[in-house]
């Protein structure tokens, strides 16, 4: 059964163990340091590489007012260039629909390419259980499922493995699933990427159908936009006979001179290149041309929630660009596995949530994923104010009536609440908690379920009088 983030322990648990994996916390210092040194080296040889930035979130805030008139205007685009576009609202809906158009060719084994989304909504498998093969191309996507294992980078999803993990992995798995690696492979880049290569190569000689996901989607034309880096993209949008590409809503730009805006941002945020080694667009069919047959999948599951949230809607703004989690200190500790989600960092710290809603056990602790140091919000390509909407999940959390608190936690609150609001218990409250002070350890632990308050906190010494018995002794003060 394909591996998917599925019943994975809440983010202070993930993290503990994480922090404790030296190996991984070396090899994901290394990646992302070499990263980010990069993409900073060239957003300075860019004097405007501010006003891009403005550009962008001004274009992708554009896109979230009228996001039904573009999609609208999209699919119209799409069906008049042959192709056909499907709307699915939830992660179900989009297996089942992919599923079946897949089952429609009698085809049992596809090529998959750049999709997130894919891995969002589980799609592998729900192809496995249909009898279906679905084989990753992309280098770093191969690796992790030859792995058996889970992506923890939005753009470099095998960034936890060094480049011996990956030799190891590919000699002890490619033979399972097709052309096995050379005898002695070695663990040089160009060895591991050749031997990927001709592994790969076979299926997509033979592949009768492809999914895919997309960067951008232009409303203009209806065309779909992949950024790569290896070319293996191109194989699997030229060479099948259908092409399925799956796609959040959140994806689609006005225009082509738009586009233009997030092709210099992307391949500087994201791997440190002026310009993406491959930039490939498609729309619809063309007789003699590429696929015969193409579909367009657009996928909610939860970005309508997200939109209607006036601090949070700016995560959908995000370009999948990776620069968040290149700065995190967080992310640089603990690695990607550790949130639980094929989006980790600061972006699947707010996405996750405002994906799924404060009642998921899994999520509610993401927004507390962060140190508030800002630095993702001085790196993202399309200004997301991360901080802004980490406190604002925070206080959905805290202070709502969120089903994961716990009831004693969710009882204690409300009763705390209704003492502040009446001055005479509040007066009498403080005065007792000052003769308490003297007894109480700085280092205690509470019972029960409040330990959570004590494990990570040490209780503050609590004066014997408070402020407004120092003033009326002190001062004469009235109140």
């Amino acid at each position: 059964m394909s591996k998917v983030f599925l019943d994975w322990p809440t983010f202070p648990t993930a993290a503990e163990r994480a922090t404790k994996d030296e190996q991984l916390r070396a090899n994901v210092r290394r990646a992302t340091h070499t990263i980010r040194a990069k993409r900073g080296a060239l957003a300075a040889e860019r004097p405007d590489w501010q006003d891009l930035r403005d550009s962008a979130a001004a274009v992708k805030d554009e896109v979230l007012r009228h996001l039904d008139t573009y999609l609208e205007q999209l699919e119209a685009k799409v069906r008049e260039a042959g192709g056909v576009v499907h709307w699915a609202q939830d992660a179900e809906e989009a297996n089942r629909i992919v599923t079946g158009l897949v089952q429609e060719t009698g085809e049992t084994e596809i090529v998959k390419v750049k999709s997130m989304l894919t891995e969002e909504i589980g799609l592998d498998s729900a192809l496995e259980k249909a009898g279906i093969s679905a084989r990753e191309t992309d280098l770093a996507a191969a690796i992790v499922q030859l792995g058996d294992d889970l992506p923890s980078h939005v753009v470099v999803p095998a960034l936890h493995r060094n480049r011996t993990e990956i030799r190891d992995i590919f000699r002890r798995e490619m033979g399972k699933h097709g052309r096995p690696a050379p005898e002695n492979l070695g663990d040089d880049p160009e060895e591991l990427a050749e031997a990927a290569r001709l592994h790969m190569r076979d299926k997509f000689l033979r592949a009768k159908v492809a999914v895919s996901g997309a960067n951008f989607m232009i409303a203009e034309t209806g065309t779909l936009v992949i950024v790569e880096s290896e070319g293996n993209g191109r194989m699997c949008l030229t060479l099948p006979e259908t092409l399925i590409s799956v796609v959040g809503i959140e994806k689609v730009l006005p225009t082509w001179r738009d586009l233009e805006i997030f092709l210099q941002l992307l391949a500087r945020n994201a791997t440190g290149e002026r310009m993406a080694p491959y930039t490939s667009s498609w729309t619809g069919t063309t007789d003699g041309d590429g696929p015969r047959t193409f579909h367009l999948v657009l996928v909610d599951n939860g970005r309508t929630r997200a939109l209607a949230d006036p601090v949070g809607r700016q995560a959908l703004r995000c370009i999948r660009c990776g620069a968040c989690m290149n700065i995190c200190p967080v992310y640089e500790r603990t690695g990607g596995h550790a949130y639980g989600s094929v989006y980790p960092g600061p972006i699947g710290a707010i996405l996750n949530p405002l994906l799924k809603g404060p009642d998921d056990p899994q999520t509610a602790s993401l927004p507390y994923a962060s140190s508030l140091c800002g630095a993702c919000n001085e790196v993202c390509p399309v200004r997301i104010r991360f901080t802004d909407v980490l406190l604002k999940l925070r206080s959905d959390v805290a202070e709502g009536d969120a089903e994961v608190k716990h009831p004693a936690e969710k009882a204690a609150l409300k009763a705390v609440a209704g003492v502040m609001r009446h001055n005479p218990l509040w007066n009498a409250a403080v005065k007792s908690a000052g003769r308490a002070g003297a007894v109480l350890p700085s280092d205690m632990n509470l019972p029960g379920p409040l330990h959570g308050w004590t494990d990570s906190r040490t209780i503050p010494e609590i004066p014997a009088q408070s402020f407004r018995t120092w003033w009326k002794r002190t001062e004469g003060g009235t109140r």
